[in-house]
């Protein structure tokens, strides 16, 4: 009778571990399958009788071998369980996801547990691989990180031109004025608008003012590094900061953009539109003393360039 019920206890035992909804994988100290169940054959393709006795890394060779190896060292020695989540490896078996055709995942995101499996005299001599499947989990958390990332984006970002908006460059200029007292590294600073502006949406509309303004972006993007911070800093005012740069080589990248907008041709129901803008550059000096000062100077200088015919470039004396 006793053996009767042991048997029906291993049959109870083995039917779980085959239709348990995780991956269960034994390998021994040598990297060889003992166990491989329902999961793991579903998945893989690979029946068990393919895979028993013969090398884990080997089957799978997505598996680094040193890695493998390393944590099956650290298991021997401290006797503990060990982990892996997806978001350290993606995956330790790269199983096709079979997730809806409107998910991203192209396979199975995978937490692993290792557990170090003793004979009687406590030494460690097998370990056992628990593979969760957290596609869901995993996808569902880049979903809401890309959610944060885009309206990170937006808060920072003026929706006409995609330059960064008012608020956040100025943040921008009061960290590089602070790197700047830091390094002593060389930044200029430009600011610009377009020459009357009024008039050309008086004259031809507020949609094709909006088409001025973004072209004029264009411009500056088109003229400027990754490195430099472009913004809209209000209407048709813009600025840029030039990092690393000197009051010279700021003045020739700001005759760079007139040029290109002045160069720039619009259409208005058949007739051509040119417009120009006026530039002031600054850079950092001991007369400067704070982030501010640096804009004020720079908007000193373009009030000059107004003042003085426009569609130039000017420099504040400081």
């Amino acid at each position: 009778m006793s053996t009767s019920i042991e048997l029906k206890d291993i049959h109870w035992l083995i039917d779980m571990v085959q239709n348990i909804d995780v991956g269960l994988v034994v390998i021994d100290l040598e990297m060889n399958v003992q166990v491989w169940n329902g999961f793991m054959e579903n998945h893989s393709g690979l029946l068990t009788g393919h895979v028993v006795d013969r090398k884990l890394n080997e089957l799978f060779t997505d598996i680094p071998k040193d890695w493998l190896q390393q944590k099956l060292d650290t298991i021997c020695v401290l006797k503990n369980k060990a982990f892996t989540t997806w978001e350290q490896r993606p995956y330790l078996f790269k199983f096709k996801s079979y997730r809806p055709i409107t998910s991203n995942a192209e396979f199975m995101y995978q937490n692993v547990t290792f557990l170090p499996l003793t004979d009687i005299t406590q030494k460690v001599t097998q370990v056992c691989m628990i593979i969760y499947d957290v596609t869901d989990v995993a996808l569902n958390k880049q979903v809401a990180t890309e959610a944060n990332l885009k309206l990170e984006h937006l808060s920072h970002t003026d929706f006409m031109t995609q330059l960064n908006n008012h608020g956040f460059w100025l943040e921008c200029c009061k960290q590089e004025y602070k790197r700047h007292t830091r390094t002593q590294q060389a930044t200029s600073l430009i600011m610009m608008d377009i020459d009357h502006f009024k008039n050309v949406n008086d004259t031809y509309g507020h949609p094709f003012g909006d088409q001025v303004i973004k072209k004029v972006a264009d411009c500056i993007r088109e003229n400027m590094r990754e490195t430099d911070i472009a913004g809209r800093y209000g209407g048709e005012e813009f600025t840029l900061i030039l990092i690393d740069t000197e009051l010279e080589n700021a003045k020739i990248v700001a005759d760079r953009i007139r040029k290109s907008i002045e160069n720039a041709t619009f259409n208005h129901e058949g007739t051509i539109v040119k417009v120009t803008s006026s530039f002031g550059v600054a850079h950092i000096t001991g007369n400067i003393p704070d982030y501010k000062s640096w804009v004020k100077t720079a908007d000193l200088g373009l009030y000059i360039a107004k003042d003085t015919g426009r569609n130039k470039i000017a420099v504040s004396p400081h």
